[in-house]
């Protein structure tokens, strides 16, 4: 990832509008900034949430608060708690989101 024409800034998150996406089972919480081809957000999902669809594009996934199990394609499960990160790239590995207790993160793609 290049990243270019982005000047320093700084974000306040609470000031950035909400977006609610809703799973197969909740629903996903988005705040995001787009700084040219970079997208950043801050994401929660709720309780019980499981994701509609299983996901191709890549991420840098850093989990802030809760717990969040995210399922590959091919039946491997990892589960990541405050402090932990995943990262993969676009069309890698397909992999689908789901948390039983909730989960904040902040998402780079």
């Amino acid at each position: 990832m290049k990243m270019a024409n982005i000047p320093f800034g700084i974000t306040d998150w609470e000031k950035i509008e909400t977006v609610t996406w809703p799973g197969e089972k909740g629903q996903a919480i988005w705040r995001t900034a787009q700084f040219d081809d970079i997208r950043v957000r801050i994401v929660e999902y709720s309780p019980g949430y499981i994701a509609d669809h299983w996901c191709v594009k890549g991420h840098i996934l850093f989990c802030l608060e809760g717990e969040l199990r995210t399922e590959l394609d091919d039946g491997r499960t990892f589960t990541l708690t405050p402090g932990m990160s995943y990262q993969v790239a676009d069309e890698a590995e397909a992999h689908r989101s789901s948390t039983l207790s909730g989960a904040r993160l902040f998402i780079v793609d």
